[in-house]
């Protein structure tokens, strides 16, 4: 499997619902549309919340499981990623069902970004149990050590998988049809502690740095290289695990100026996928302007 198959290039784009201005179908799907005309873009990205993250309650925020399999013909070829999936939302089986599908439809250019969930008002306006912080990451380890297993080669055999996990057990458990990524999606973890990191290299082919540190470049580079460090300890190949870096490019000329100098800065400190944000609020014109001055330029630099 060549390189282009197995993980996204450099640039990936996030439409974000921060503020809720201007998020609306036709907007979202207009943005991608724009999208799909540049080359610079290998990678759409959503996030998954049940509501607007940028607010304590309530706001606009599109489910994105069924979201980019309504928009994946607006980025053909591209790969297709969330980061992350909140592991409260969804039993893990609903979880690995849904990335599969999105699996088939991408040609096998999906990466499943799973971290264990944090933000409180959606979870207490929906009626979703948000546990204490030891709990829910025991949750996200089983989560992602089910989805692991129904990826692999035993959910598409006849007697399935049985795992005894503590909180989701399978007996003869299958999904089909199979992934068309050999091993299924990609799984990328966003663990920033001890705990998480370990969990990242037994399981993960990539880290998203978190949405609530977008451009922080010094950040970035400490965690990456801490990952760096514990995958050679495991005897793992850091040069095969993708470090992706997100920030926001804003609306204005200046903003964009600026993130260009960001995302420059994160690819010299070792950020091979770059998330570049665009709020709804821009439009289609916003994101064309955002690829022309900042994901073109980048593109360039990495050829």
């Amino acid at each position: 499997m060549s390189e282009q198959r197995s993980r996204p290039g450099l640039i990936g784009f996030r439409v974000s619902a921060t503020g809720s201005v201007g998020l609306d179908w036709p907007t979202l799907d207009g943005m991608w549309a724009c999208a799909g005309e540049f080359a610079a873009f290998d990678a759409a990205w959503m996030s998954d919340h049940l509501s607007d993250a940028g607010r304590e309650r309530g706001g606009v925020a599109f489910e994105p499981f069924t979201t980019l399999a309504a928009l994946a013909h607006r980025v053909p070829r591209r790969w297709l990623g969330i980061a992350v999936a909140s592991a409260t939302f969804r039993h893990p089986a609903v979880l690995a069902k849904s990335a599969t599908v999105l699996d088939n439809v991408t040609g096998g250019r999906f990466i499943l970004g799973i971290g264990a969930g944090w933000h409180e008002g959606e979870h207490h306006a929906f009626g979703i149990r948000l546990p204490p912080m030891r709990e829910r990451f025991d949750r996200l380890e089983s989560t992602v050590r089910v989805v692991s297993a129904l990826f692999g080669p035993d959910g598409t055999k006849g007697h399935g998988v049985t795992l005894d996990d503590p909180q989701f057990p399978l007996s003869g458990a299958t999904n089909e049809p199979a992934p068309i990524r050999p091993g299924g999606p990609a799984i990328w973890l966003g663990g920033q502690r001890p705990r998480g990191i370990r969990l990242a290299v037994e399981y993960a082919e990539g880290w998203p740095m978190p949405g609530n540190r977008p451009g922080d470049v010094v950040y970035f580079a400490e965690k990456r290289d801490e990952i760096r460090r514990a995958l050679e300890a495991a005897g793992r190949d850091p040069n095969d695990f993708t470090f992706a870096a997100q920030l926001d490019c804003g609306t204005s000329a200046e903003t964009r100026r600026a993130a260009l100098d960001t995302a420059r800065r994160f690819v010299a400190v070792g950020a091979n996928h770059v998330i570049l944000g665009v709020p709804a609020a821009a439009g289609p014109d916003g994101l064309a302007a955002m690829a022309r001055e900042v994901a073109e330029p980048l593109s360039v630099d990495s050829a």
